[in-house]
């Protein structure tokens, strides 16, 4: 789709990881979705996908999820939504525990950005 650019670095390990599921959430905050306890030699312990919803922040400005505390990210994604959306960056925070987003428009001066990441104790 034109202007709407999507990077999910782990989306594979999320396939595969088994009593993984996708939840819908209101707008507001962050959201998560946690596969429990998996069964000996089957999954990631503690695995959670949390993310920030799409928002329109000023170009080149960047969004930020966390895991939640004593957790690790094991990846992330971000999307760019907008008619000239560029995605510009989608990485780990430093300290592992988050993944930042950031892009811009090329035809505005704002964007929306929206962000996830990949959680488990590790």
């Amino acid at each position: 789709m034109r202007g709407r650019l999507v990077i999910a670095a782990g989306a594979l390990a999320m396939a595969l990881t088994p009593g993984a599921a996708w939840a819908a959430h209101g707008s507001g905050g962050q959201g998560s979705v946690s596969q429990g306890d998996p069964r000996p030699g089957e999954g990631v312990p503690g695995y959670e996908l949390v993310t920030l919803p799409n928002a329109n922040v000023p170009n080149f400005q960047r969004r930020t999820v966390y895991c939640p505390h004593g957790k690790k990210a094991l990846g992330g994604g971000a999307e760019a939504r907008g008619d000239t959306a560029i995605l510009l960056g989608s990485f780990p925070t430093d300290d592992g525990t988050g993944w930042i987003g950031l892009g811009r428009q090329t035809a505005t001066d704002n964007v929306g950005i929206s962000v996830f990441v990949i959680c488990a104790d590790v």
